[in-house]
């Protein structure tokens, strides 16, 4: 006698309850994501951003050796030639001491003016078209490089400390004027990074900018308090050295590292505001690479 088949269970109307037999929740699947605005997520673009930049130098360090060349022939040569001339006025202090101060602003607007050239590469590599179609604001794009930038200037900053103290620079080594001198050399080290990438959004081509950058340097490194005091200068030059973003980040370091007379707050507020227009600029001219 065959065995009369089973019938089917009727269907629960209840959903099963939670347990290892239930099966996987699909809703989430079914529900899009709530929409978020970009700018939501801008603080963590530009880390993002900041730390691919920083993944460079960590695969090749060349760059921070090579450019700290410069800054040393500066002191030992140019400094310690004129701290025994004794032909500059500096209120007392040793110029080697009073040098010391801008050559370290020199070397970090040195790394920053050429940034632009980096942009003009990733858009020839095709990086930055695909940068600019993902939801990143193009200001957290360009402030992550910017700041990416400001770092690489702290190493070199550091680096020019060092050999300033071997050679008997006196320097404060207080954690919070130390702190401010950080402060000081990434504001301005992002204001020049974005100052080349605007030129680069608008000369767009690595020969031009190069041109531009290697231009633009050392006028202002001259039209600043980097080498001498303003009030040497011709009054047509203070009137440049004024509006010369340099000349406050100077005036800054050299009051943190040595205690001469500065104007902080002004100093910092000018770094700022600087820094500021620099990411708008350069945010609103980086589309014209990717066309």
């Amino acid at each position: 006698m065959s065995a009369v088949p089973a019938a089917p269970q009727a269907a629960s109307a209840e959903p099963p309850g939670p347990g290892p037999a239930a099966g996987p929740d699909l809703g989430l699947l079914l529900v899009p994501p709530r929409a978020r605005t970009g700018w939501l997520l801008v603080p963590a673009r530009i880390s993002a951003m900041c730390a691919v930049e920083l993944q460079k130098l960590r695969h090749d360090r060349t760059e921070l050796y090579t450019r700290a060349i410069q800054p040393a022939l500066w002191l030992l040569i140019f400094g310690q030639t004129f701290t025994r001339l004794k032909v500059i006025p500096t209120g007392g202090i040793p110029y080697l001491d009073y040098l010391a101060p801008g050559i370290i602003a020199q070397s970090a607007m040195f790394i920053a003016i050429f940034y632009g050239i980096m942009i003009i590469w990733e858009r020839d590599s095709g990086v930055l078209t695909k940068l600019l179609v993902t939801p990143t604001p193009r200001a957290a794009l360009v402030t992550g490089k910017a700041f990416a930038a400001g770092v690489k200037a702290v190493l070199q900053a550091a680096v020019v400390v060092l050999i300033a103290a071997l050679l008997g620079v006196a320097m404060t080594w207080n954690p919070l004027r130390l702190l401010g001198v950080v402060a000081a050399v990434l504001l301005g080290s992002a204001f020049f990074s974005c100052l080349s990438m605007a030129i680069a959004g608008i000369v767009l081509t690595r020969d031009r900018l190069m041109g531009i950058g290697q231009a633009i340097t050392m006028p202002l490194f001259f039209a600043s308090n980097a080498l001498y005091p303003v009030e040497l200068m011709p009054p047509w030059l203070q009137a440049v050295s004024k509006a010369n973003p340099l000349s406050y980040q100077v005036d800054a370091l050299r009051g943190l590292l040595i205690g001469t007379p500065a104007h902080l707050p002004l100093d910092f507020a000018v770094l700022t505001a600087a820094a500021l227009a620099g990411i708008a600029a350069a945010s609103a001219l980086l589309g014209r690479l990717a066309r």
